[in-house]
């Protein structure tokens, strides 16, 4: 194996840059509807909408697609590991088939509007599969082969694939689809401007008052009023219905190698074995495909090292496909609902103009382009047959959350409450000195807690260590050079700016 590339990089953005900046508004403004995050839930929801003729302002803190969405692995496709069986014995029978329905018209949807724009987003239908190697999960396999049958999807359990190695079993289905998402969504934005949707990237929303109409407001002081607002910023914002309770932020490693075409698998595979496998090709160039696996799942900012993460995913497309020349590797991250069901709909309970998109739980392609069609229906008020699979506002049910609820709130309550016990520093805590160029710690200078990083040429950056979102501590993520957030996910840069939320504000510097 050739040493794998040192840099973090999204295949997908590399190869589909930003275009030219939508600069963030310069003055108040008012819209029918205001979306605040512009990855694929946001961007399809505004779409959706001002397809229908409603006024749309879409805010992006970042680019547009360039968060979670550029860093995806791009599946479109309705079989979501292992999630069929559970919804029918959790949720019963009809849940799971409102669930595949919905999840297959959202691949329709995007085949639909691929041919009707003429995006050139390198659509390739294909099969995909849940494996396993272990053959002591066949019986698993088997029966969600025939809970997803079941439910509407031409399912069926197989013992053979493409795949250069071994399985025990696999679900396999058909007719699902693999694109380019940055391609995509940037020919959905482009469309959005033509319909005369107003798009403002580098535009970060900080706060929201709810009323008739909303305000929403900008860390500039801009305000944007709307009649109706929709927060789809992967982990809400704005939480006012403590969805923060039923979500489980999990980060996630990617890396990619050119295969030769020939021989290389076509289809999309996953396995919940080994900390995740997915497995998936894309076109590279002649007598070329580029395989991206991704796994070595893990929480940001568990203190887990990622590096070795990386090299472990590494040595396992190797063991499998062969020597590989590793050109990327990137992260993404995704938020795990408690009960496996997307929260869709309205923000809070008592909220009639506000909306939430969140909890995709790894599939946001196809849940980003549900969540779109179904927020649309929503906001102009028609009927949609699955917003109560999907209601934010759903009641928990100790059946199918229970053990899953216990285990997110003892993770979170750990760091939550453990931090603010830690007051002093342990006989193996780090100090300053230790912290090597490129490193970073969180560290006891004078008493207080710092979030110390040390760049390469030895110069330290001292920050607050405590997340701006509800105040856990952060810790350094060496191979990607972020603060992460334990409790919910947040990330931020080296000098404290917001990577990714919920937390809106940075990082405070400090004095050491």
């Amino acid at each position: 194996m050739d040493e794998p590339t040192r840099t973090h990089a999204s295949y997908w953005i590399e190869t589909a840059p930003p275009g030219e900046l939508a600069p963030a508004p310069d003055a108040d403004l008012e819209v029918d509807v205001a979306v605040v995050g512009a990855g694929i839930a946001g961007l399809c929801t505004a779409w959706e909408l001002a397809r229908r003729g409603r006024g749309v302002a879409l805010l992006e803190a970042d680019r547009v697609a360039a968060g979670v969405t550029g860093h995806t692995t791009a599946k479109l496709t309705a079989l979501h590991t292992l999630i069929y069986d559970r919804l029918r014995r959790t949720r019963g029978k009809d849940a799971a088939r409102l669930y595949a329905t919905s999840q297959t018209d959202a691949i329709r949807r995007a085949a639909e509007a691929t041919e009707e724009l003429g995006i050139d987003c390198e659509w390739e239908e294909t099969a995909a599969y849940t494996y396993a190697e272990d053959g002591d999960r066949t019986d698993e396999l088997r029966a969600e082969a025939d809970a997803a049958r079941e439910a509407g999807l031409a399912a069926e359990f197989v013992t053979e694939t493409e795949l250069p190695y071994p399985v025990a079993g696999a679900v396999r289905v058909a007719e699902q689809a693999q694109f380019h998402p940055r391609k995509y969504l940037m020919a959905l934005a482009a469309d959005l401007k033509r319909l005369g949707g107003r798009l403002h990237e580098h535009t970060r929303v900080v706060g929201l008052s709810e009323g008739e109409p909303c305000d929403l407001t900008t860390e500039d002081g801009v305000k944007v009023r709307a009649g109706t607002v929709v927060v789809a910023t992967h982990y809400p914002i704005f939480d006012r219905a403590l969805l923060f309770t039923r979500l489980s932020p999990r980060r996630e490693l990617v890396v990619a190698a050119p295969v030769a075409a020939a021989g290389a698998p076509t289809g999309m595979y996953i396995t919940p074995e080994q900390h995740t496998r997915s497995v998936r090709t894309a076109p590279h160039g002649d007598g070329e495909r580029l395989l991206i696996v991704t796994g070595e799942h893990f929480t940001p900012g568990s203190g887990v090292d990622v590096e070795a993460r990386f090299d472990a995913l590494s040595d396992w497309a190797v063991q499998r496909f062969g020597d590989l020349t590793f050109t990327h590797r990137w992260a993404t991250q995704d938020n795990d609902p408690t009960d496996s069901v997307p929260l869709v709909g309205p923000l809070h309970p008592a909220s009639r103009h506000a909306y939430v998109a969140t909890g995709f739980g790894g599939w946001g392609l196809s849940g980003g382009i549900m969540a779109g069609r179904l927020l649309c229906d929503l906001v102009t008020g028609r009927e949609n047959p699955w917003s109560e699979l999907y209601d934010p506002c759903r009641v928990m049910s100790v059946l199918r959350e229970g053990k899953d609820f216990v285990r997110h709130q003892a993770d979170v309550a750990r760091h939550f409450v453990g931090d603010r016990l830690q007051h002093l520093p342990g006989p193996s805590a780090p100090s300053v000195a230790d912290i090597a160029p490129g490193d970073g710690a969180v560290v006891h200078v004078s008493g207080k807690r710092r979030a110390v990083h040390r760049d390469e040429d030895g110069t330290l950056h001292a920050l607050s260590a405590k997340c701006t979102h509800l105040g856990c501590l952060v810790a350094f993520n060496r191979a990607e050079r972020t603060w992460e957030c334990p409790c919910h996910g947040s990330r931020f840069a080296p000098d404290g700016r917001v990577v990714q939320g919920p937390a809106v504000r940075p990082l405070e510097p400090r004095d050491i």
